[in-house]
């Protein structure tokens, strides 16, 4: 029995929703290109927006939010201050792998 759950693991997670899939860090590293433009990912350097670097270990973000996926993802889907919304420019995969990109920082 275990095996066949073994097998079948797969084939379930790919029914799942892309908001309920794990993301891949290293499309959501392809992804974080488009914003290394205005985040640093690798120093505290602030650039237009605030350094990325370390954010799921910060007790805060700039915005004085504790960095969840929940609040990171509404910074991502609506903006915030000059920072554009991306609900509709990114997917919802491209948003789970970018999610799990920023965790690995």
């Amino acid at each position: 029995m275990r095996i066949l759950g073994l097998l079948l693991f797969p084939a379930l997670s790919l029914a799942l929703p892309a908001a309920q899939r794990p993301g891949d860090p290293a499309k959501g590293k392809e992804v974080f290109d488009q914003c290394g433009v205005c985040h640093s990912a690798t120093t505290d350097e602030k650039k237009m927006g605030p350094s990325l670097k370390g954010l799921f270990k910060k007790a805060k973000m700039a915005n004085g939010q504790k960095p969840t996926e929940a609040n990171v993802m509404t910074i991502i889907n609506k903006g915030k201050g000059t920072m554009p919304a991306f609900e509709d420019v990114l997917t919802q995969e491209e948003k789970s792998d970018l999610l799990a990109y920023l965790k690995t920082l």
